[in-house]
């Protein structure tokens, strides 16, 4: 379950990236509030994540699809400029993120 709400945390991560954008440092108020909701949101779904994932695969997955998904919604919404060098980067990136979540997987215990 700890996965699941890593990705729900993600997900408000992305909304409260795209949405601090849109506010227009905060002067607009459905976009702010907006923000101000999938932060808290994404902070309370990835505590619970954290109360089984260790905090520096928690966090640092959240952060990475956060980032991810920021900048593949930033270039479809924003029309944000894309290119090689971002790409591979998004690439590396994903790769950690996998890595990450194979290496969180238990281990048979000792006998």
């Amino acid at each position: 379950m700890a996965w699941i709400y890593l990705l729900i945390a993600a997900v408000f991560e992305v909304v409260f990236a795209l949405g601090t954008n849109a506010t227009e440092g905060f002067t607009r108020l459905g976009p702010s509030l907006l923000t101000i909701a999938a932060a808290g949101a994404g902070i309370f779904f990835l505590s619970l994540a954290l109360k089984t994932l260790d905090v520096g695969v928690g966090y640092t997955i959240w952060t990475g699809i956060g980032s991810v998904g920021t900048v593949v919604f930033g270039t479809l919404l924003f029309d944000e400029a894309m290119n090689l060098w971002k790409a591979l980067a998004f690439v590396l990136i994903i790769g950690g993120v996998l890595g990450l979540k194979l290496a969180d997987r238990p281990t048979p215990a000792a006998s």
